[in-house]
């Protein structure tokens, strides 16, 4: 059987998903595939949906009995073993909890995110000492010093992707409640705010406040996460997280209903030109 392991790359993902087109286009059924390496037809199933490493020698026989010539079996292959690779995140794995993995994968992997967040501020736009404070007072089960910093370093190492030369584009919803809550202090706020202004000057990022004045919105449900990726094979996804928890759903279906809602809430709150007033003024009055 293969290897289970924390959580998959997207790499792993990607080419999965390629094994099950493969095999899909020559006919063969899963329980086929499966006489081929000997096994049960739930490993297949587990590769083609990346929930199990990809072995190089089961890939190779799938590949040859799926009728893949040898320069592109050498490819997949040579593909396959870069995906195998653990993720550079996985050195936190101490403090990463598995349904997290999976997002900081994601979120590495991503052309586009567009989030919305009621009640913090996005991991990506915080300072240190922001989510150092967030991290003492809302983890769960992790709340060691030791832990809460091992915790601050992975989300300041995530921040890279957004001044990496292939940066994604980051769209941000927050409500007016994430400036209205105090985090850490004065003093924390306001080089909390002084960051998203920082970060509202970035070609690739906006943000966007919704006004109380605004009354009620579509996304007042909690918090989510829409990914949107550059690689044709992966698509759309939606990140909605929960106490001790997460999913992830990719059914076309749910994903509109998500993508809807976003529009809807973007429409609805303040311009990314009315949010940097708003998050000057809100400074002033720290």
């Amino acid at each position: 059987m293969s290897e289970p392991r924390s959580a998959p790359t997207v790499g792993q993902v990607v080419l999965g998903k390629r094994l099950q087109e493969l095999r899909e286009r020559v006919g063969m059924s899963r329980d086929q595939a499966a006489k081929v390496l000997h096994v049960a037809p739930g490993t297949i199933r587990r590769m083609e949906t990346a929930e199990v490493g990809l072995k190089i020698p089961y890939v190779q026989l799938l590949l040859k009995a799926y009728g893949i010539g040898d320069e592109e079996a050498d490819a997949f292959v040579e593909l396959t073993e870069e995906a195998n690779k653990p993720g550079w995140w996985q050195r936190f794995h101490d403090v990463l909890p598995d349904w997290f993995s999976m997002y900081v994968s994601l979120e590495g992997a991503a052309s586009l995110l567009r989030m919305y967040e009621p009640h913090f501020v996005p991991g990506l736009l915080q300072t240190e000492d922001y989510a150092r404070s967030v991290l003492r007072t809302g983890a769960v089960g992790q709340t060691r010093p030791e832990d809460i910093e091992r915790h601050v370093a992975l989300r300041m190492a995530r921040q890279s992707l957004l001044t990496r030369a292939d940066a994604p584009k980051l769209w941000v919803v927050m409500d007016e409640t994430v400036l209205r809550r105090p985090v850490g202090g004065p003093g924390v706020m306001r080089a909390q705010v002084d960051r998203l202004l920082e970060a509202t000057a970035l070609p690739h990022v906006t943000v966007q406040i919704a006004e109380f004045s605004t009354g009620h919105h579509p996304g007042t449900y909690g918090p989510f996460v829409l990914f949107r990726f550059a690689v044709p094979e992966l698509p759309d996804m939606v990140y909605s997280e929960y106490l001790t928890g997460a999913v992830y759903f990719d059914a076309r279906p749910e994903v509109a209903s998500y993508l809807e809602v976003m529009d809807r809430m973007a429409a609805q709150a303040a311009t990314a030109q009315r949010t940097k007033e708003i998050l000057r003024d809100f400074r002033k009055e720290l």
